[in-house]
């Protein structure tokens, strides 16, 4: 933990890069493999190496909006703007503020890269992808900015395997509901 620690430390925007784009990766592969129902290689070698180098730009701007929006709701709090939240509500707020603001940037540069790298545009479940922001990732980065800032990114990115696992699940539902008949 302590090498970890001094690594985010040390390298906080390379440290990001890298646990996104491992875990966001990993994310987007595990969401195909529940779908299929089996393990695959759902990507070709050079589309998995462009996701990861997609997660690893995505999260230079995640890191970033993590500290400006502390920054934000802190001084919005110190100047008398909000009144005194207390730590669950602070860091609901920073959660709540980062992912009405920020999110959907994030969401159409997410759509944006992965139409790129797939050499199509997709904007299928664009909808689905901003509804997100509130069932998931207000609650979600909620718990993370409870957390001490090292271990914000780190777990932000594990957020990410889970939603692509909640996601691949309900998908390979429905799927498995349609195979079926229902």
């Amino acid at each position: 933990m302590e090498l970890y620690i001094s690594l985010v430390q040390a390298h906080p925007i390379l440290t990001a890069m890298a646990q996104f784009a491992v875990l966001g990766t990993f994310g987007e592969l595990a969401s195909k493999w529940l779908v299929a129902r089996r393990f695959f290689a759902p990507f070709s070698p050079r589309v998995t190496l462009l996701k990861a180098l997609g997660w690893a730009a995505l999260a230079v701007c995640i890191k970033y909006a993590f500290v400006g929006f502390v920054a934000f709701t802190e001084g919005l709090v110190a100047h008398g703007f909000l009144p005194e939240p207390g730590v669950l509500g602070r860091a609901f707020l920073i959660s709540a503020f980062m992912n009405l603001q920020f999110g959907p940037f994030l969401v159409i540069a997410h759509r944006l890269s992965d139409s790129a790298i797939d050499g199509r545009r997709n904007w299928a479940g664009l909808d689905k992808a901003f509804l997100s922001l509130l069932w998931f990732w207000i609650p979600a980065h909620t718990v993370t900015f409870l957390l001490p800032p090292d271990f914000r990114i780190g777990l932000a990115a594990v957020w990410s395997v889970a939603l692509g696992l909640i996601l691949g699940f309900y998908s390979g539902a429905g799927k498995g509901a349609e195979y079926a008949g229902i």
